[in-house]
């Protein structure tokens, strides 16, 4: 495995080319082929009731496989999700940050498909699984 962005290098980037999802977003780790990224989770990110919100959970899990993308085939800001499914487990614990734990199945030249965890931190038992395609822009 050939990594061409760090988890630094990816929080540069995104704070670079995305900074309305800068103070939300973060890479935590990029360890062998897992990248975990983090839900800094605040009020916008909850619905009533106070749990976080599907949309939240969803753009969680896209950040994460966007980012173990381009932490292989470097800062190509026009990747995009081409198709997501995701299964919505159990209610995120309340007052807590997500963390999503994303591994990639398989990098082509023009498709990459990963699927991502998604954990309360803290917790052992996934809230959401998330598979997504993403189409990656010719050279």
């Amino acid at each position: 495995m050939t990594v061409a962005m760090d988890a630094n290098a990816l929080n540069r980037f995104l704070a670079g080319e995305f900074p309305q999802i800068a103070g939300s977003f973060r890479v935590e780790a990029l360890e062998g082929d897992v990248l975990t990224a983090r839900l800094i989770v605040a009020g916008e990110h909850l619905r009533p009731g106070g749990t976080v919100s599907g949309p939240s959970i969803f753009a969680l899990a896209d950040v994460a496989v966007y980012c173990a993308i381009l932490s292989r085939i470097g800062p190509v800001a026009l990747a995009v999700t081409t198709n997501a499914s995701i299964d919505f487990m159990r209610k995120p614990a309340a007052g807590t940050d997500l963390l999503a734990r994303c591994t990639l199945l398989k990098l082509g030249r023009s498709l990459a498909v990963a699927e991502a965890l998604i954990f309360s931190e803290g917790l052992a038992e996934p809230v959401a699984r998330c598979s997504m395609t993403y189409s990656i822009p010719p050279k």
